[in-house]
Order: C-alpha cells, then structure tokens, then sequence
C-alpha cells in the first residue's frame, strides 16, 4: 500500500513555496490519487480555499458527484470545523490526518465527523509518522511569519 500522506506533504509544500499555511490533502479512491489540494487562501482572498476543501473539490469534479463514499482523505493537519462539515457532506469514509491541531484541544472535528445528527460517519485516524515533521513545518512558518513582522 502506498504512504498517500507524502503525497499530502508535497501538497503542503507547494502552499509554503507561495506563502500559505502549509496544509496539503489528498484525495483516494481504490488505492488511487484522485485529486490533490493545499491551501490557497492568500492567494485567492478567499477564506474556505483550505487544502480539504480544495481537494474535495476536485474529487467531485472528477467524479462527477458530490458523494466521495468510498474515498480516503489524507490531510497533514486535523481538519478545521469548516473542513470537517464538507468531508461529512461529501461522505468521505475515513480521514487520516498527520498533526493535531494545536489551538483546539476540544475534539471538535472528531464531535462533527461522528455526529449522531449525520447519516454518514467518518472514520479518523491520526497517524503519528509524519508528526513531527508535519509539526515543525507548520511551527517553522509561523515563526518565520512572526520574525518578519518584528
């Protein structure tokens, strides 16, 4: 089986080369990238341009469907509320995320995606390999942000 979560850290990196929050997700269905994403919020001026929703997006387009049912997402960090709506929305099965949020220590993308209100649940799973990694990349640009405007 392939490690689908470098491919969402390339995604990642391609937002640190343009000045984004480096997130980066992938999108599998059969053991197969169907669509990629990483965050564009600064360059489109947009708010809801995260990774998950970019690469959701995608999906669907190449699908031809708003239902994912049998796709896998995998994203470097915990999904936000926003992003946690649109993977219950687009029924994605399962999400596997690289690095917990840091700022919201509620559980709350847990509390969306296993909703009782939902007619669909996600599986979540955090896989601890890429953490650290994950981690770093996201504190280093933050902390090079915050140098700057000093």
């Amino acid at each position: 089986m392939k490690d689908f979560m470098k491919y969402a850290i390339k995604e990642a990196y391609k937002s640190l080369e343009n000045d984004e929050v480096p997130i980066g997700a992938v999108i599998v269905i059969d053991n197969k990238i169907i669509a990629k994403g990483h965050n564009q919020r600064e360059k489109s001026q947009n708010a809801i341009r995260h990774a998950e929703i970019n690469a959701i997006e995608k999906a669907c387009k190449k699908m031809n469907s708003w239902r994912l049912d049998n796709a896998e997402l995998y994203v470097t960090l915990e999904p936000c509320p926003m992003c946690a709506g649109a993977i219950a929305n687009a029924r994605i099965k399962k999400v596997v995320y690289a690095c917990k949020e840091k700022t919201s220590q509620d559980g709350l993308c847990d509390l969306i995606l296993s909703s009782k209100r939902l007619n669909h649940n996600t599986q979540i799973v955090f896989d601890e390999k890429y953490s650290e990694e994950c981690s770093n990349l996201l504190s280093t640009f933050f902390k090079n942000k915050r140098n700057k405007n000093n």
